[in-house]
């Protein structure tokens, strides 16, 4: 099963989960109570409350965004960088085993 990092805002705790293939991450982290991500939208990209940012080394390994996801990183609680998605666009696959994400400091306004 791969394994996902949640990494705190400041870098303080992690958490590596084992998440299921075909699991977005958000789903991951929600399931497992991890602090800092809330999925209000339930994984539908409407909210941002699931924002991540995903550490360099692993954004190679993922898809770009599609046009919804793009549209609703601009709403995103703390800013936008080049590596922002939303954790409920991001399906694990076998490919994304380590992949490591940091939370932002909060998810809503």
């Amino acid at each position: 099963m791969p394994k996902i990092t949640y990494l705190a805002s400041d870098r303080s705790q992690e958490t590596t989960l084992d998440v299921p293939v075909g699991t977005s991450i958000m789903r991951g982290a929600v399931s497992n109570d991890v602090d800092g991500i809330l999925g209000q939208c339930g994984g539908y990209a409407q909210c941002a409350t699931c924002h991540v940012y995903v550490e360099p080394e692993g954004l190679g390994r993922l898809a770009e965004p599609e046009m919804e996801e793009d549209e609703m990183l601009e709403f995103t609680a703390c800013g936008r960088e080049s590596n922002s998605r939303l954790s409920c666009q991001l399906t694990v696959t076998d490919e994304l085993d380590g992949l490591v994400v940091r939370l932002p400091e909060r998810q809503s306004q």
